[in-house]
């Protein structure tokens, strides 16, 4: 008897045969005969169905938003220096990749937060600044961080945040739950001392892929993606320099010359016999 009754995999992704390859149950060949771009084909691959037109330019913006983070970023450093020791294009996209988190670029904290935010606002009846106040007070008072704010560099807006929402708003794009994240914000930023912070390029990224029907865990792997050229360009940019194994500065790390310690005397305090030497294993000859 069989271990199991049903196939060990299941996919509505893709299906190949011996002739055709088939994406969502379109023939890809059909795909590319009609002209479909790669960003509408992404959309496809995700969501299952063809993207209009608005959310292909709306997607293809919020692909862009983020294409490069230079050498502040840590992906960017942690891709230089895998390459620098293997160079090798995978290595260093693999080593980019797993630089993402809930520190940098991923989206998916500030998505979860949004639907959520948005879907508490719809079952409240209130109006939406009480609510927004009330929000702000209910994370102060536990502590808690609104994701997606803030910028090290930018001060009360961040323009690529800006650009991208100016044409998710003007493709029809712009979900609700914006408006409603968009109100906790101004509600923070009402604050004594917070008016620079800004919403963040993540956190409209976040808001955008929402509002174009992605998850929030659908919406950290495209946020991936779109940094992978800046990525590939950066890598490649390391090969052609040449340089073996980058280690960081002795000049930037702060090293402890003081810290100086007796391995005899620390052996004894832990219970070491000053003739304590390893037993050695019994070997079965062969």
């Amino acid at each position: 008897m069989a271990m199991y009754d049903a196939p060990y995999w299941a996919t509505h992704v893709s299906t190949v045969s011996d002739d055709k390859v088939s994406i969502r149950g379109y023939d890809l060949e059909s795909i590319l005969g009609a002209g479909l771009p790669f960003t509408a084909a992404t959309y496809l691959l995700i969501r299952g169905r063809l993207p209009t037109p608005s959310q292909v330019r709306t997607l293809d913006a919020a692909l862009s938003a983020v294409l490069d983070f230079g050498l502040e970023k840590p992906g960017t450093v942690a891709a230089r220096f895998a390459v620098s020791a293997n160079p090798s294009v995978p290595a260093g996209l693999a080593a980019a990749c797993l630089s993402v988190g809930a520190h940098t670029l991923a989206t998916e904290g500030t998505g979860r937060y949004v639907a959520d935010l948005h879907r508490r606002f719809q079952d409240s009846g209130e109006d939406l600044g009480r609510f927004a106040d009330a929000e702000v007070r209910r994370l102060r008072a536990e502590g808690e961080r609104i994701p997606g704010l803030g910028h090290p560099v930018f001060k009360r807006v961040d323009p690529r945040a800006a650009a991208l929402k100016k044409v998710a708003a003007a493709e029809g794009c712009w979900p609700q739950a914006g408006a409603t994240y968009e109100a906790v914000h101004a509600s923070f930023t009402a604050i004594p001392g917070k008016a620079d912070i800004c919403i963040n390029d993540v956190g409209v990224l976040a808001v955008v892929l929402l509002g174009l029907g992605f998850t929030p865990e659908e919406g950290t792997g495209l946020a991936i993606l779109s940094t992978l050229p800046g990525v590939i360009a950066h890598i490649s940019e390391e090969l052609a320099d040449g340089r073996r194994i980058r280690v960081v500065p002795r000049a930037d790390v702060a090293y402890d010359p003081a810290c100086t310690r007796d391995i005899d005397a620390d052996r004894a305090l832990a219970g070491w016999a000053a003739d304590w030497t390893p037993v050695a294993e019994s070997v079965t000859p062969a």
